[in-house]
């Protein structure tokens, strides 16, 4: 781990990025015309670009800030982590993954105070005017202070909590609104309060180290809350402060909190907003509004901006996670030959899932895939899924779509099936008439009897790719 990361703050991780020359400070940019479009900018940037940290922002006092790109390289991932060597998306996978297995309940520890009481306002004198929310696409229909945030909820009926990342825009000096996808723990829990007629109650966190979000946006470990999973990474139990009005935990390092409750009979327009396929995928609609309660905040506090775009490496964070969660799913369920696993980068974190296989029998490879297909990480708003063979770089697009191209008859190798989890975001599906998408299964692998004599590739293999790669610094 990184000895100089003693604990969940935002602030020591900027000097431990700023220490690894990953992080550009931007002073005097204006939030609507420069903010968005050069956090785009950087994430399109080879290696990822720096992580960007706005100050002196045109019309607000110098120290509140916005930071943009966090997890966006393998060094800035690896630090969020608190893990070291990891120097290609392969390390980071083999890092993540050991780190995963030791996983385990690890309560957060409730304090009095903490840096996110320096500042508490209730009633009249909410405004949250004060930070300086961006307009992060152009089109956007209002300024949303949550992109990097976590939602707070928790289920009415056992009590346990749940950590999301969910777009929350801003609608007055003290409402908020926001959407949340079908099916997602928060409206899920929102639903149950609404049901019996009562506010749900929320914290959203827009403010925090960037473990919070690894955490909340990835969908790890259904056995365990993000909370544990924050607290069994960094070996200890998170410090968190209970919300005057809700009495949910509130990280007490967190920079900025809003505390409040959905109302189950007031809606708001909410949106148009730009999303991570690339797209306005739904109009402005009508969602539950936000009263808010309580704002908590730190001097100088920092807004931790993650504004969705084009799919990009800006996912690599998501991408990790989640290709690990379906190849256990897999592993889990006693299938062989399992090799590798990658959700690649023009499908965001999930159009486009990769799964490399050591063949053992007819038939494994559509097993294969057939199985990913019933992975929650690989459900939702998936579009295809490609199993290749074991001698296939399974994070190479390139080598991927070599072997669709040159390993399979498209009549014999394509399935189509329908009636599978999708969401307004689909750009493809018109969501107002159909509820459900269609997957692809592309089986790339040589067909399972003729492999004894199938032509020699003169390709060096990934693992020679990989030792050249480390001895030649490439």
């Amino acid at each position: 781990m990184f000895a100089s990361m003693i604990n969940l703050d935002l602030r020591q991780w900027i000097q431990a990025v700023k220490n690894l020359g990953e992080l550009k400070e931007v002073l005097g940019a204006d939030r609507d015309v420069d903010i968005g479009p050069l956090t785009q900018t950087a994430e399109s940037l080879p290696n990822g670009g720096p992580a960007l940290l706005f100050d002196e922002i045109d019309g607000f006092p110098k120290g509140f800030r916005i930071l943009t790109n966090a997890n966006n390289s393998i060094r800035r991932f690896a630090c969020t982590s608190f893990l070291e060597r990891c120097f290609s998306v392969k390390d980071a996978i083999r890092s993540w993954r050991q780190l995963t297995r030791t996983l385990g309940p690890t309560p957060p520890v409730e304090v009095k105070s903490g840096p996110i009481t320096e500042n508490v306002v209730e009633g009249p004198n909410i405004d949250l005017s004060i930070f300086p929310t961006p307009k992060w696409h152009g089109h956007d229909g209002g300024r949303y202070i949550g992109t990097g945030d976590v939602v707070i909820t928790s289920d009415p009926d056992t009590g346990k909590v749940n950590l999301g990342t969910y777009r929350m825009m801003i609608i007055s000096r003290d409402a908020m609104a926001g959407w949340i996808s079908n099916g997602k723990d928060a409206a899920l829990h929102r639903d149950k309060y609404f049901e019996r007629g009562k506010p749900c109650p929320v914290v959203v966190s827009c403010g925090h180290h960037p473990l919070y979000l690894l955490a909340g946006a990835s969908g790890m470990r259904q056995d365990l809350t993000e909370l544990d999973i924050v607290g069994s990474i960094t070996g200890r139990g998170v410090e968190v402060v209970r919300g005057r009005y809700t009495g949910l935990p509130i990280p007490a390092n967190s920079e900025i909190a809003i505390e409040g409750e959905f109302l189950p009979h007031e809606t708001v327009p909410e949106g148009p907003f730009g999303e991570w396929t690339g797209y306005y995928a739904s109009p402005s609609r009508a969602e539950p509004i936000l009263k808010v309660k309580t704002l908590y905040f730190r001097n100088g506090p920092i807004i931790l901006g993650s504004p969705p775009s084009k799919p990009n490496s800006s996912n690599i964070q998501n991408r990790i996670q989640r290709s690990i969660a379906i190849e256990d799913h897999l592993l889990s369920c006693g299938l062989p030959g399992i090799k590798g696993v990658w959700l690649h980068q023009p499908g965001g974190t999930r159009y486009f899932l990769a799964i490399s296989i050591k063949q053992n029998y007819p038939g494994h490879a559509r097993q294969v895939a057939m199985a990913a297909l019933g992975v929650r990480n690989s459900n939702y708003l998936g579009r295809f899924v490609v199993v290749v063979d074991d001698d296939i770089d399974v994070t190479d697009l390139n080598d991927v779509l070599w072997a669709v191209s040159t390993r399979c008859d498209p009549k014999e190798a394509i399935s189509i099936v329908d009636g599978f989890w999708t969401s307004p975001l689909d750009p493809a599906i018109p969501w107002e008439t159909k509820k459900t998408s269609s997957r692809a299964v592309i089986d790339a692998c040589w067909p399972y009897e003729r492999l004894p004599t199938v032509p020699k590739s003169c390709n060096i293999t990934p693992e020679e790719k990989e030792r050249m790669q480390r001895k030649w610094n490439l």
